[in-house]
């Protein structure tokens, strides 16, 4: 985990934490369907207002404890080598970020998953995906420690349904001993397909809330982005952000810790 700045102490970790999800589409403004075409291109070369809308989207994430970014850039010829993710992390100043490397085309550009966090994380794992065509990942963060801590994982699904069962299974087996758990990012699937996948919801029960619509962003028709929790957790809110910042909408929860998971963190969490 980076520090972007330093991280202020507290008595005690807020009850309350506030999650939010999106997928950034390397800052690429997409508000209609021909835009896949027309501006196909942003995603090998830079862009003059690629900057500014960094700035607006970290503006935005001021007012969350916890985030979980996809595709977003970390550094490279399309991105005016601006590491997105840390970007952001100084913009909003959380101090703490985590990128992911995903796909790796050197200079021309830095696939990545990112998570930006305001509570001090214990330990932080990324995992390799399976599937056909490499390039999926997912983000580990443990907050506490013992049976009780939180476990937050960002991850970025494949496309294909054969691929996303199999990255799907494997989140299973990651998730099954653990009891307070959010999985969050782009899932490339519906809640009914999420439901249908026996394995993955026994690994983690599930809240029986409907997902906002999140994709496409300038007019949703499917919640392909979720913020997952299990039912040892209590979710506030589920909300889509009216955000036209790529082909997806942010989607943000309220979450409230139970005491147990309270406890098990360290009194040097703050969350604004």
């Amino acid at each position: 985990m980076s520090n972007a700045t330093a991280v202020a102490p507290a008595s005690q970790t807020p009850r309350s934490l506030r999650l939010l999800t999106c997928n950034l589409q390397v800052g690429i403004h997409t508000s209609a369907y021909h835009h896949y075409l027309t501006r196909s291109w942003q995603h090998l070369l830079p862009h003059p207002k690629r900057q500014g809308r960094l700035d607006l989207i970290g503006d935005m994430l001021r007012g969350y404890d916890i985030v979980g970014l996809q595709e977003v850039d970390g550094g490279s010829f399309r991105s005016g080598h601006v590491n997105q993710v840390e970007y952001l992390a100084t913009r909003a100043e959380f101090p703490h970020y985590y990128q992911q490397l995903n796909r790796n085309l050197g200079r021309v550009a830095q696939h990545s998953n990112g998570l930006l966090s305001r509570l001090t994380p214990r330990q932080i794992d990324e995992y390799r995906l399976p599937g056909t065509l490499p390039g999926r990942g997912a983000i580990h963060a443990r907050f506490g420690d013992g049976p009780d801590a939180l476990h937050l994982v960002v991850a970025h699904l494949a496309l294909g349904h054969r691929a996303r069962t199999r990255q799907l299974d494997y989140l299973s087996e990651l998730i099954q001993p653990l009891r307070h758990v959010v999985v969050m990012g782009d899932l490339n699937c519906t809640p009914d397909q999420i439901n249908a996948h026996q394995r993955f919801c026994h690994a983690l029960p599930l809240h029986p809330v409907a997902m906002p619509l999140s994709y496409p962003a300038w007019q949703p028709r499917r919640a392909l982005d979720h913020i997952l929790i299990s039912d040892a957790l209590h979710a506030e809110r589920f909300e889509v952000l009216d955000r036209l910042f790529s082909d997806h909408l942010p989607v943000a929860v309220d979450i409230q810790l139970p005491t147990a998971c309270l406890r098990s963190m360290p009194n040097d969490n703050a969350a604004s």
